[in-house]
C-alpha cells in the first residue's frame, strides 16, 4: 500500500495523469467523489474498448462534445429544427456520460488505478500492452501478478474501497501540492536570476560609460597640453 501510494504521489508530482477505473456499482460513486477534485480522469461507466490502444478515436469522441457545445453559442442551433436539437442533445448527454470524466485527458495516462481487475480485465490488458503501470485493489479471486502494484483487499466492500481510494487520493493530492510548491520556487529563482542579470548589465553599462568619459577627458587634456609646432 505505502509503496503504491508513494509511486502514485511521484507520478502526480511530475505533472502526469493517473486514470482511475471503477465501473462496478460499489465503487463508482466512491471513486468519483474521491477523485473529481484532484483533476484526475476516471472511468466509472462502461470501459470503452480501445480507450488506451485506440486513444485517437476516443479523443475524437471527446472533441465531438466540444463541437456540439460550440453549436449552442455560435448560432447554429437557431438554424435547426427542434427535432434535430433534441437528437443532438441526446448525443451530447451520452458522450458526457461515457467520456465527460476524461475530457481533460489529452494524452495517454502515466498510470492506471483499478478497482477489481477481474471486472476491468480489458483495461488491464490495454495498459499492459502499452507498458502503462497498473495499480489495483486485488481480491482473493484475482491474480495479483497481472498488475504492477497489487493492493490486497476486498474489492466488493464499500468500506475497503473507500479507505484505500482515500489513501491513494491523499497521496496524489500531496504530490500535486509539492509540484505547485516546486513550480513557485522555480519561478522565484528564475525571477531572482533575471533581476541579478539585469543589475549586472546595468553596472557594466555604467562602468563602461565612466570609462568612456574618462578616456574622452584624457584626450581633451592631452590635446590642450600640446604646443603648436612653429614653422621654420
Amino acid at each position: 500500500m505505502n509503496e503504491a501510494a508513494e509511486a502514485l504521489k511521484q507520478i502526480a508530482k511530475s505533472g502526469k495523469k493517473i486514470l482511475f477505473v471503477a465501473t462496478k456499482k460499489q465503487a463508482k460513486d466512491i471513486v468519483t467523489d474521491k477523485v473529481k477534485n484532484l483533476g484526475m480522469p476516471y472511468v466509472t461507466e462502461r470501459w470503452p474498448g480501445g480507450m488506451l490502444t485506440n486513444f485517437a478515436t476516443i479523443r475524437k469522441a471527446v472533441k465531438k462534445m466540444s463541437t456540439i457545445d460550440k453549436m449552442s453559442t455560435d448560432g447554429t442551433y437557431n438554424n435547426i429544427s427542434k427535432k434535430e436539437k433534441l437528437q443532438i442533445s441526446r448525443v451530447r448527454a451520452k458522450l458526457e456520460t461515457n467520456f465527460g470524466s476524461i475530457a481533460d485527458l489529452t494524452r495517454l495516462p502515466a498510470a492506471l488505478f483499478i478497482v477489481d481487475i477481474s471486472k476491468e480485465h480489458i483495461a488491464v490488458a490495454e495498459a499492459k500492452r502499452l507498458n502503462i503501470p497498473t495499480f489495483a485493489i486485488v481480491d482473493t479471486n484475482s491474480d495479483p501478478n497481472v498488475v504492477d502494484y497489487a493492493i490486497p483487499a476486498n474489492d466488493d466492500a464499500s468500506t475497503s474501497i473507500s479507505l484505500i481510494t482515500g489513501i491513494i487520493a491523499k497521496a496524489i493530492e500531496e504530490g500535486l501540492a509539492e509540484r505547485k510548491i516546486d513550480k513557485e520556487a522555480a519561478a522565484e529563482e528564475k525571477e531572482g536570476v533575471k533581476a541579478s542579470a539585469d543589475e549586472t548589465e546595468k553596472s557594466a553599462a555604467f562602468k563602461s560609460s565612466d570609462e568612456d568619459g574618462g578616456v574622452a577627458t584624457a584626450k581633451k587634456t592631452a590635446v590642450a597640453g600640446k604646443k603648436p609646432r612653429m614653422k621654420k
